[in-house]
């Protein structure tokens, strides 16, 4: 069965997540890890779990997602996996950190290979399964467990409240068409693993987020 194991790094306090089950085959998703120490962190984790690091999944391609696929790239030699509409954003991801203030000199790698709505990634004995979910940035994915009842959602959907749709490729009515098609179809037990945040589950946000309420 698989297990989600967080970390919150950056000065956005972005959540980080490594997925693994019992074959100590893992995927690193979203590695928002910027300093040094975040980067030992992750790093200090998958030697203590003894974890093989198989695939490298990108939800969406704002910078503070993707701060760390470098880094996970030299560490462990795999390219990110995110959807072909979010290609420009990842190339900007330079440009948009000096704008943000954090002065980046090396790009993220360029992936080889995109991840289609629908597709199964797997990796040990896990599957997952791609939801497609654009709104917050112009084509996010969610990655969803059937087996394990848990999804990560990147930054569609929060405790309480939903992504942001103010930065470009941002679209409100997308985004919640994105959450009431893709996500509250699931089993209302489904635990969410956001972006930022705590985790909560698909039946508490049916009934208590404000931005879905009608």
């Amino acid at each position: 069965m698989a297990t989600v194991q967080s970390f919150i790094f950056n000065p956005f306090s972005e959540n980080t997540y490594v997925v693994y089950d019992e074959t100590l085959e893992a995927v690193i998703v979203d590695p928002g890890c910027f300093t040094k120490s975040e980067r030992q962190e992750l790093s200090d984790f998958i030697s203590r779990q003894q974890l093989r690091p198989v695939r490298l999944l990108n939800t969406h391609c704002h910078l503070d997602h993707v701060f760390g696929n470098r880094y996970v790239f030299e560490k462990y030699g795999l390219l990110p996996e995110i959807h072909e509409g979010e290609l420009a954003v990842l190339e900007a991801f330079v440009g948009v950190a000096r704008q943000y203030g954090f002065p980046i000199k090396e790009t993220s790698p360029t992936p080889e290979k995109f991840i289609a709505q629908g597709e199964l990634i797997g990796f040990g004995s896990t599957i997952l399964e791609s939801l497609f979910t654009p709104g917050h940035s112009p084509a996010s994915l969610s990655f969803y467990c059937e087996a394990a009842q848990f999804i990560l959602s990147g930054d569609v959907l929060f405790r309480e409240s939903i992504g942001r749709t103010d930065l470009p490729g941002g679209n409100h009515k997308l985004l919640l068409q994105s959450i009431r098609n893709q996500l509250f179809t699931l089993p209302d037990q489904t635990k969410v693993y956001s972006g930022h945040g705590e985790p909560t589950n698909i039946g508490y946000e049916r009934l208590h987020n404000p931005f879905l309420k009608h």
